[in-house]
Order: structure tokens, then sequence, then C-alpha cells
């Protein structure tokens, strides 16, 4: 065989080997939920959105049939390039508060049989377009996984690669956010990186402390089990002030606890809000029932 032939052959053999173990990587920090024609992901710290219509890639019809995101047609005046299909692109970044960057990138593309599909990646202090232009490709040749994806009747959750048995009685708030009635709530995230999951949870902490309309009354360090794992928690009480504070407070408490997270566990790299009001049930182990199902307080 020729060697040219040869050493092409292996490139590609390797290259689609290196492409699908970054894939697979990729779907087990990934989690989704579809509902109602809507899919919603996340990973990384990133809010991802998608949708698919049967109508004709046109500027007019992605700003006329996802009204929802606020894209005007006079705004689709860039592509991506690099990608493998029709597209428009649009990006948004607001600085709120301080060195906090929300950043929003919009794709509107035709997919291999002439669908649109609408496109949000939500993120703070970051923007991947390498990591959105290979998801953007998973999701238009129908590639992820259905392991990937929860059921919108929650009863159990897929926790970094644990699964926790929660009853009925919860909810999501979000992708990898669960809310349990007067036993807490909890958001999280899995990550490639250590410093990823750290830097998530830093953003978080900035987001609530700048929030009006309420306080921090204080702001410790607390050593706690974690997933088995010993480490460090960031523990956050705050107050709501004003006429929210009164409201709040007619239906059980003003005061907020927030403990916030960044670890390694099970060979996953994990960003972890759990909050619960001082109202709620909590159970001799000083947490609400939620919290007790994955971190301990030394």
């Amino acid at each position: 065989m020729n060697t040219k032939i040869i050493i092409f052959t292996l490139t590609v053999f390797l290259t689609g080997n290196i492409c699908g173990q970054g894939n697979e990587d990729l779907f087990t920090r990934l989690q989704g939920i579809s509902n109602h024609g809507v899919d919603f992901f996340n990973v990384d710290g990133i809010e991802i959105t998608s949708r698919k219509l049967d109508v004709e890639f046109s500027a007019k019809n992605c700003a006329k049939r996802f009204p929802q995101l606020k894209i005007k047609e006079k705004e689709l005046t860039t592509s991506d390039s690099l990608l493998d299909f029709r597209n428009y692109y649009v990006y948004k970044s607001q600085e709120e508060p301080q060195n906090l960057f929300e950043n929003e990138a919009y794709y509107f593309v035709e997919s291999p049989d002439k669908k649109l599909i609408a496109f949000t990646f939500a993120s703070i202090n970051k923007n991947d377009k390498e990591f959105e232009r290979n998801f953007i490709k998973l999701v238009c040749n129908n590639s992820i996984p259905d392991s990937v994806y929860n059921s919108v009747e929650i009863d159990s959750i897929n926790f970094a690669g644990r699964k926790i048995q929660l009853g009925k009685n919860c909810r999501w708030m979000g992708i990898n956010n669960v809310q349990c009635p007067y036993n807490g709530q909890m958001n999280w995230s899995v990550h490639k990186n250590l410093e990823d999951a750290a830097a998530t949870v830093n953003n978080q902490f900035v987001s609530v402390i700048s929030r009006k309309g309420g306080k921090i009354v204080s702001d410790t360090t607390v050593n706690v089990i974690f997933e088995g794992t010993e480490t460090t928690a960031r523990k956050v009480v705050y107050k709501f002030t004003g006429a929210r504070s009164l409201l709040l407070k007619m239906e059980g408490s003003n005061q907020l606890i927030v403990y916030l997270v960044a670890v390694a566990v099970r060979n996953n790299f994990v960003s972890c809000v759990m909050s619960y009001w001082t109202s709620d049930d909590i159970n001799p182990s000083g947490l609400p029932t939620l919290l007790d199902q994955v971190m301990e307080l030394k």
C-alpha cells in the first residue's frame, strides 16, 4: 500500500477516535431535559437550549418563529463560517455586576433534513465557540444519546454519576437545578477540570452578593464531606430586605443559607450551590434533607 495512503488512513482513524473519546467525555458531563419541543442542557456551567421547527431556513423565520429569543431580523447579518451548516450567529454580552459578564450566543441553523434549529448558549465569564460548534453538530446529526436526558417528572437525579432517589415531592427549577419544598435546593454542573468548576462557583457567589434587595449577614469557610470527599465549602448567610423581606417573612423566613462547593467527585469535577431557608425542615445533621443527600458538616 502507498505510504501516503497509510499515513492518511491512520490520521483519519486516530482523529475519529480522538473526537469520539472527546464526545464520550462530554456525554458523561452533559445532562438534559426535553419538554414541549425544547431541549434544555447543562454542562461545564453552560446553559443550552435547542428547538427544531419544520420551517425553511431564512432570516425572517429565525426572527418570527422564535420570538422568545428577542432577536430581530436586522440582527441576522453574521454567520459562523466554520460550521458545516447554513447559519446565522448573534453574540451578546452584558456586564452585571462589575467583572461578571453574562454571555449569550445564538445560532440559527439549517439541519441536514432542511429544518430550522435555534440554539442558545448562556454562560458567565466564558465563551467557547469551538465547543458550541461541536455541540451544534451533535444535535444536528442526532448524536446526543438518550442516557443524557432526564424525565420531566422528577423522582431521582443523576448527580455526577450517582443516582439519588428523591421521591415525588421535588421539582426541576432548571437543568441540574432541583428544589424540594422545605427541604432545600441545589444546582450543580459537571466540568472538564477543577479550575472551571471553581470559577463557576465564584461567579455564582458574585452573582448572589450583587443582587439588590438584600445583604450578606456572614461569609465563612466551613469543613465538610461532599460526596465522600473531605473539602471546604463557602457558607453565606443572606438576608433579604425591604418589601420582599416582609413578604418572605410572611411565608416563613427572609434569611437564606447558601453553601458553595467545587470539588472532584468520582473522576468528575463538580460545582454545586446548595441553599435553604432558615424556616425549612432542618435535620439533626444541621442540614435539610436534600443537602443531606450530598454533604455532611464536620
